[in-house]
């Protein structure tokens, strides 16, 4: 952030220029060369300087013809007076303070043409940028969270530490839209496959998971499936009969004999 400060230095004018400035007829190039011109001068607490076309060219950032072609005009009008050739061959320069001796602009003098409006080009819209509320953007960050459990319990945090949540949203808005799939659906994988052993550890982007998809749904369901208990071989009945046999010739009672196992 720009701080300027009068105790770096500051250039002492007084306000009846000022005042008289302001109500001249000067186009912005002229006005520019008038305002380094007080820098170098006033600004020294200096009467006059040496002053090339080139310095004054690169101070207000514009041409050496166009800074020439204005500055001669100042000069013409007596604003600016040239007091001598200085020792590095350029023109010594200096702010004529009496207005009474300026003249208006000269009748010759065309107006400076406005500068054509700098193109700036349109920002581009960022692409896929989905809003924290939204729900694709929950759903990436409520799977960042699961798997940023499973990367620090693996000792693999490095490999999410720099996820794009604006990619992974965009990942699941393809899941969603384009592959069909119900958010439901969606969240009972992102918290099977975090806790399965072999995939929680192979499932760490939003991407890796719209890939395998289809592979973890199934594996998903086909674990969740009750398994069916292992039918019990009928029995053939003549094996009671001949238990039956057994428990009669021992001299057990025949009405205590148990028929149903």
């Amino acid at each position: 952030m720009a701080s300027p400060q009068t105790k770096n230095g500051y250039t002492r004018i007084a306000n009846e220029i000022l005042e008289k400035i302001a109500k001249t007829d000067l186009n912005g190039t002229q006005l520019r060369i008038v305002l380094v011109i007080w820098r170098y001068t006033y600004g020294f607490s200096r009467k006059e300087y040496e002053i090339s076309l080139a310095f004054l060219a690169e101070a207000i950032d514009t041409l050496r013809g166009h800074v020439d072609r204005e500055l001669t005009n100042l000069i013409n009008r007596r604003i600016i007076n040239v007091v001598g050739i200085g020792k590095r061959r350029g023109r010594i320069l200096s702010f004529n303070k009496n207005y009474e001796e300026w003249s208006d602009r000269p009748v010759n003098q065309k107006e400076e043409p406005a500068p054509p409006p700098k193109r700036v080009k349109p920002k581009k819209e960022t692409k896929g940028r989905y809003p924290e509320d939204g729900s694709y953007y929950r759903m990436a960050l409520y799977f960042h969270k699961l798997v940023s459990e499973v990367a620090k319990d693996a000792g693999v945090e490095h490999l999410i530490a720099k996820a794009n949540l604006q990619s992974w949203s965009d990942d699941f808005r393809k899941l969603v839209e384009l592959d069909k799939v119900d958010k439901q659906l969606a969240k009972d994988v992102m918290d099977w496959v975090t806790q399965d052993p072999f995939w929680r550890t192979n499932v760490l982007s939003a991407k890796k998971l719209r890939e395998k998809f289809t592979d973890l749904a199934i594996k998903m369901k086909s674990q969740n499936i009750p398994k069916q208990a292992p039918a019990q071989p009928q029995r053939d009945i003549r094996d009671k009969e001949i238990e039956f046999q057994r428990w009669m010739q021992e001299g057990n009672d025949p009405d205590a004999f148990n028929w149903r196992n």
